[in-house]
């Protein structure tokens, strides 16, 4: 009987690999370390829309940089076609694929991450991204079928307000963008919802309030 293995959760230290990719080998942990990772796969190498999408990450290297983000890109090929494609890519439009991509030919970071789901595909993994803060625990989990691309803004639109989440022990509401009014963790106590009254917090209700970060 073959044994299942449970993909990692929100909230779950991302599980630990060593991988050949085409920056050379790499242990996910170390490079996880002190720094933010977006962790995503792609069904093959060679194919029009994982050629969009990874060249949609590639172009974006400075945001990511600039928001102490590193990426690593995945599929289930070998590293010779890794190589051969991110050549090709670059010869055809100048994009040059400079964040590592695992060679996942065994399949075991796919299975590691949840990335084959049968009900798609049992040979090519979904459009998964995974998004992990720098002390290695998932924060956020998207899946995306074969047939569909990522949506790029929302990913960065995502690591935003995660980032600005942490850093100012808020939430955010629908939609929220940078430069949007952020919510504030309800009241729990009597007393905190009488000071709450007084502030000068923009209020819906009691439970719903919102403030600027400016």
């Amino acid at each position: 009987m073959e044994q299942i293995t449970l993909m990692p959760r929100i909230g779950d230290m991302a599980p630990d690999f060593e991988a050949v990719t085409t920056t050379g080998k790499i242990q996910f942990s170390d490079y996880n370390r002190g720094s933010w990772v977006i962790l995503f796969s792609h069904p093959a190498d060679f194919t029009p829309v994982c050629t969009t999408e990874m060249s949609g990450f590639a172009l974006e290297k400075e945001f990511f940089a600039q928001h102490n983000t590193k990426l690593m890109g995945l599929s289930i090929d070998s590293i010779h076609a890794h190589i051969a494609w991110v050549n090709a890519v670059y010869e055809k439009t100048g994009v040059l694929f400079e964040f590592p991509i695992v060679a996942d030919i065994d399949m075991s970071v796919s299975k590691l991450y949840g990335m084959l789901q049968p009900g798609e595909s049992e040979t090519a993994a979904v459009r998964a991204v995974f998004i992990m803060d720098p002390e290695g625990k998932v924060r956020l989990i998207m899946y995306y079928p074969l047939n569909v691309g990522r949506n790029m803004e929302e990913i960065k639109r995502a690591l935003l307000a995660l980032q600005t989440s942490d850093q100012h022990k808020c939430a955010m509401p629908l939609n929220w963008t940078p430069g949007e009014k952020v919510i504030v963790p309800a009241p729990k106590t009597v007393e905190a919802l009488q000071e709450r009254k007084k502030s000068d917090l923009e209020m819906v209700d009691w439970y719903l309030a919102k403030r600027s970060l400016n």
